[in-house]
């Protein structure tokens, strides 16, 4: 089977957070699953470096576009590595291919008779002699009376154009817009109802969507869709391949989804291998972030898909509800948030990986707490985990010189992990990545108490064969329960990996290691529980 998995492109314009990893995390865990079962997958994504949100940045800090970009597209390659992101692709917009490939797009699209050209009113700042991009443009929402951007209200989901907005500002200089008139490209996107509402009402009996993106996109569509301008006129962006309209920019929320199929185009050129693999009805394909990207995943982009005559819809929309921080509103520009450059040098990766994803806000907003982060570091990773692995090698190391004893598998536990492997296959394909993680984790526990009952430091003494057969029978269960483990953590289950001498993960019951373990060590160190209040502390004292 083929699978593309397409991770949400985060703006080049400020350091990434937990927000944009908790809503990330799902792609990897995917990629690694299925790369693991044996499938042929292509998981990319990359930074977008076009949007207003850098231009703003750049201009609030003195420095160039291009600086701005680079540096945080180079922040977040380092970080996507240390988190164990597993990309096969992670590229950016302002590179000349992704330029070209959006630019046939949209050439695709107007020669398929899905983009015209439209005069408009427009936001003019006239302190700031320019037409302002949509996120230049703030005010209240018409909808639900809430603070909002020009190109969508982030309380009420609204997608907006900048005129509907209430008191009106321009974000550089706060003066009010004028209104102008112009001419833009716009996308017939109305023309589609018909057949995104009968794509909707398939993913909707397939159950490949997460409720919140089905409720959303239904919403959307009674209302009737809206055709869409194209193009905006923007200091930097994809110019539009057409004379006489050069100076004009493709529209971020035509060109930033075209990524998914630039990237593709990219990985494809630097591997010489062949992308349509990924780009047809027979693929299955996974789009993976945050519920403020829903509408451009399940009406946006399907539509150009179809405008340009491709049959590789989205066929699992994988959308998360928002993280919260100590049970407030993460906010970046009053700096209420846990940035992730700062935690990955001090905590685990797997421990983010494990909190992201047992308090993943799949179907509701979640909360991130020091306090709760730290305790379930220290009771599920370390004292439940942690805990069956280093236990159990020890007594090894101790008692049988390293040596891994032979015995007969339990039919009980052998019946267990056939069974656990289905439905921790079944809940990652269904995007259940909660109740896969929290499955295992039952099962650790489960296999730290046939340990304490089995009692292996006195049948070493009194019953030998039995000793033999308790602990072939935990190695057993540590091999296979690590094996579920590894698209989540993968750190840690490489480690356990490297001592048991196992030399490829395969989606199936390992029944067998070899004979010697190496290099005995702790997965994880206990956190001090005063790190806490410290962590408290720098919060509240950073907030703006």
């Amino acid at each position: 089977m083929n699978i593309f998995i397409g991770g949400a492109w985060p703006y080049a314009n400020g350091s990434l957070h937990l927000g944009h990893i908790a809503s990330l995390l799902p792609g990897d865990i995917l990629a690694r699953y299925y790369r693991t079962k044996g499938e042929n997958v292509l998981y990319v994504s990359g930074s977008d470096c076009n949007g207003t949100p850098i231009t703003i940045k750049a201009k609030q800090e003195g420095f160039s576009i291009k600086e701005i970009a680079d540096h945080y597209h180079q922040e977040f390659t380092d970080c996507f590595k240390k988190l164990g992101f597993s990309y096969d692709c992670y590229s950016r917009t302002d590179e000349s291919q992704h330029h070209q490939i959006v630019q046939e797009i949209f050439l695709t699209l107007q020669q398929n008779g899905h983009i015209y050209k439209k005069e408009v009113e427009q936001t003019f700042c006239e302190t700031c002699d320019q037409f302002l991009p949509d996120r230049y443009v703030e005010g209240v929402c018409p909808h639900c009376g809430n603070q909002a951007r020009g190109d969508q209200c982030d309380f009420c989901s609204a997608i907006l154009d900048p005129i509907d907005l209430l008191e009106k500002t321009c974000k550089l200089c706060g003066n009010s817009p004028t209104i102008k008139q112009t001419e833009h490209f716009y996308f017939a996107l109305s023309s589609f109802q018909k057949e995104l509402e009968e794509y909707v009402e398939q993913a909707k009996n397939q159950h490949s969507w997460r409720e919140n993106a089905l409720q959303l996109t239904k919403r959307y569509l009674k209302e009737g869709l809206k055709d869409r301008a194209a193009t905006r006129d923007l200091p930097i962006g994809v110019s539009v391949p057409i004379k006489g309209y050069e100076k004009k920019k493709i529209y971020v929320w035509i060109e930033a989804v075209s990524g998914y199929y630039s990237a593709s185009k990219k990985w494809a050129k630097e591997t010489g291998k062949d992308n349509s693999d990924f780009w047809n009805e027979q693929s299955r394909s996974y789009y993976v972030h945050g519920k403020d990207n829903i509408p451009f995943h399940s009406i946006i982009w399907p539509a150009i898909l179809m405008g340009i005559g491709s049959k590789a819809l989205p066929t699992h929309i994988v959308s998360n509800e928002y993280l919260t921080v100590e049970k407030k509103k993460l906010s970046t520009s009053r700096n209420w948030a846990v940035w992730v450059p700062e935690f990955l040098d001090k905590y685990h990766p797997d421990s983010i990986r494990y909190f992201l994803t047992i308090n993943a806000p799949e179907n509701r907003d979640t909360d991130f707490s020091w306090r709760e982060f730290i305790y379930r570091h220290n009771s599920e990773l370390l004292g439940a985990y942690g805990n069956l692995v280093n236990r159990t090698f020890k007594f090894i190391e101790k008692y049988y010189n390293n040596t891994i004893p032979t015995g007969i598998i339990e039919k009980e536990i052998e019946s267990d992990i056939q069974l656990l492997y289905k439905k921790i296959g079944n809940c990652i394909e269904n995007a259940e990545f909660k109740e896969a993680l929290s499955e295992i984790f039952t099962s650790i526990r489960k296999a730290n108490k046939f340990f304490d009952e089995e009692q292996p430091w006195k049948k070493i003494v009194e019953d030998k064969p039995y000793c033999d057969h308790t602990i072939s029978n935990c190695v057993y269960l540590i091999a296979n329960l690590t094996q579920l483990l590894s698209p989540f953590l993968p750190f840690s289950t490489k480690e356990v990996k490297e001592m048991m001498g196992v030399e490829k993960w395969n989606w199936k019951p390992i029944n067998r290691c070899s004979n010697k373990l190496t290099i005995i060590r702790p997965l994880f160190e206990r956190i001090d529980l005063k790190i806490i209040d410290e962590e408290l502390f720098k919060l509240s004292n950073q907030v703006k």
